[in-house]
C-alpha cells in the first residue's frame, strides 16, 4: 500500500465504491446519485489549501480508495477514508490511515486530526477501535465541516493528537 495523488484514471474505481451500498450505506452523502463526471470533478480539486485527498493504491498501483484531510484550519484537519469492497479486510485501510495521519503531523504541521462515524456503521466503529483509536468528544470543538447539531450529538467522535503519534 502507498498513497499518491489521485489521477483521472482512478475515476471508474471511485465510481465503483460510490455505487456500492456495502461501502456507502451509512455515509452522509448520497453517493449513489454520483456520476463519472462527479468523480472527475472531485479529482481535479483533490488537493488545495483546505483539503488533501490522496489515492490509496496497492502494489500494482491500482486505486483501492481515498484518504483525506479536510477543512485544514488552524492546525487541525478532519480525516476521512473510503475503500473499495475488494480492499476491505486486507489491512490496506489501516496502513493508509496511519500514513495520512503521519503526513498530517510530520509534513503538514497539523496538531489535531478528528473524524466521526455514525454509530450505526458498526464495521467502521470496529475498524477504528480495533486500530486503537479512542473516542474523544473534544473533537466536536474542532469541527469545520457542515454538520447539523443532531449529527454532532449523534455521531461517535475521534481525535488524534500530534503528541500521541506512535
Amino acid at each position: 500500500m502507498r498513497l499518491r495523488e489521485l489521477r483521472f484514471d482512478d475515476a471508474p474505481f471511485m465510481l465503483e465504491w460510490m455505487h456500492d451500498e456495502l461501502v456507502t450505506g451509512f455515509l452522509r452523502t448520497d453517493f449513489a446519485s454520483k456520476s463519472l463526471d462527479d468523480c472527475i470533478d472531485f479529482i481535479s480539486k483533490a488537493v488545495n489549501g483546505e483539503n488533501m485527498n490522496l489515492a490509496v493504491v496497492d502494489e500494482n498501483d491500482e486505486y483501492m480508495g481515498t484518504v483525506s484531510l479536510k477543512h485544514i484550519y488552524q492546525k487541525s484537519a478532519e480525516f476521512a477514508i473510503i475503500m473499495r469492497s475488494k480492499a476491505m479486510g486486507k489491512g490496506i485501510a489501516s496502513d493508509a490511515m496511519k500514513e495520512i495521519i503521519r503526513i498530517a503531523f510530520e509534513q503538514e504541521n497539523i496538531k489535531y486530526v478528528y473524524w466521526c462515524v455514525s454509530p450505526e456503521n458498526k464495521r467502521a466503529v470496529r475498524f477504528y477501535e480495533k486500530n486503537g483509536y479512542l473516542r474523544d468528544d473534544a473533537a466536536k470543538r474542532m469541527i469545520r465541516g457542515e454538520y447539523s447539531e443532531e449529527e454532532i450529538a449523534k455521531y461517535i467522535w475521534y481525535l488524534k493528537r500530534k503528541e500521541e503519534l506512535s
